[in-house]
């Protein structure tokens, strides 16, 4: 029951993950207007904004004036309602859980906002940094000063990034590190870091041989600093102590 509440709620959520994304950045009320087509303007019936389904009905396209819908809208619902799913399954039903729901929220609004408008807001990370904040005080990591050390260690690493490839990183994905630092703590902090770029290289690598992105084209870092994430939160610490046990022999 657990799973199945957690999938249905990450597909309500997701949604709105989806409208903050796009809303935040142009500074548009989360609660109104109604959401509406971005072509003709029309404002969507209760039947379009079913998720994942609104959009496979209506094949990807605004019922009114046939316009596409970007993928984006399903895609972060889907994911939504299977990451909150897989989090129960591999965190169990305890107040950590409410931690990494969080981190999963906070990743697909930022995902959203970043591949739309190229920027992630600063309301949306010092919302979460407050959450976060409150969640390591209420469920404190091993050692209880992890959260405080992550933030830092979260801010230097790019920060550093930032400085030596001049452009490469930014600032915007400083400052999110910075909140996931206090969320994952240094030591999955440091291996999200390292995923994420790695993450992104081969990303950059796809887009390049596809034609979607040019030679010295800024892209979105977000989505690679999604995975990476999410692969150090599930699997980061079995995956350091293979590495220790590897660097002993």
């Amino acid at each position: 029951m657990l799973i199945f509440y957690l999938f249905t709620a990450g597909l309500v959520l997701g949604s709105f993950f989806s409208s903050a994304g796009r809303r935040i950045p142009e500074k548009i009320s989360l609660i109104a207007p109604r959401s509406l087509c971005r072509a003709c303007k029309r404002k969507l019936g209760l039947a379009e904004l079913i998720p994942v389904l609104s959009y496979l009905m209506q094949r990807g396209r605004c019922k009114g004036c046939q316009t596409p819908i970007s993928i984006v809208h399903p895609a972060v619902e889907l994911s939504a309602a299977i990451l909150f799913a897989f989090a129960g399954m591999q965190v169990g039903h305890q107040g950590e859980l409410v931690i990494v729901l969080a981190l999963i929220s906070l990743l697909l609004i930022v995902f959203v906002s970043d591949v739309t408008h190229m920027v992630i807001p600063d309301a949306v990370l010092c919302f979460f940094l407050i959450v976060f904040a409150v969640g390591r005080f209420l469920v404190p990591l091993e050692p209880w000063h992890s959260g405080l050390s992550g933030a830092f260690a979260g801010g230097m690493l790019p920060l550093l990034a930032l400085l030596l490839t001049k452009g490469g990183i930014g600032w915007g994905d400083v400052k999110l590190f910075a909140v996931l630092g206090m969320a994952l703590g240094s030591r999955l902090l440091i291996l999200a870091f390292f995923l994420s770029a790695a993450a992104g290289t081969v990303l950059g690598l796809i887009a390049l041989l596809a034609g979607t992105l040019k030679k010295n084209e800024p892209m979105p870092f977000a989505p690679a600093i999604l995975i990476g994430t999410l692969i150090s939160c599930f699997y980061g610490n079995p995956m350091i102590e293979w590495y220790l046990q590897m660097a002993r022999w």
